[in-house]
């Protein structure tokens, strides 16, 4: 089996309904999470971090997913929460611990188009090597 160094997850593409009620959406949440750099927009399309969101074809369906953002606190995921509510989000689980494991932070909310998306915090992690890692070839 052949190894590959790098992110495990390259992408995530979200194929919504409505982009405008889309962008407004994930512009606000990403903003709560201080995640507000998007690297790319056009008229249908939002590219933030490794996020691509674009508009279905007429007749097409939205894709549906389970998204999660990392928080750096609580107070990010209860900012997340209020901003997702106020920008078209529908409450899919209000901010608190889960028993999934201790230390589990989060809060739930669906998209405008109905997907799952959730910011935790991990209050196992109380230190971080790095913000993040980047792997040039």
């Amino acid at each position: 089996m052949a190894y590959h160094q790098g992110r495990l997850i390259d992408h995530i593409h979200l194929r919504v309904a409505d982009f405008g009620r889309a962008r407004d959406f994930y512009s606000t949440v990403l903003d709560a999470l201080g995640r507000d750099e998007c690297v790319g927009r056009g008229r249908d399309w939002l590219e933030c971090d490794e996020l691509y969101i674009d508009e279905v074809a007429p007749g097409e369906r939205p894709s549906l997913l389970h998204l999660c953002f990392q928080a750096a606190d609580r107070d990010m995921v209860d900012r997340f929460h209020r901003a997702a509510l106020a920008n078209g989000g529908r409450d899919n689980g209000e901010p608190g611990p889960r028993d999934y494991h201790p230390g589990y932070y989060a809060a739930f909310v669906l998209d405008p188009d109905g997907n799952n998306i959730e910011a935790k915090c991990d209050e196992r992690i109380t230190r971080r090597s790095a913000d993040s890692i980047e792997i040039e070839t």
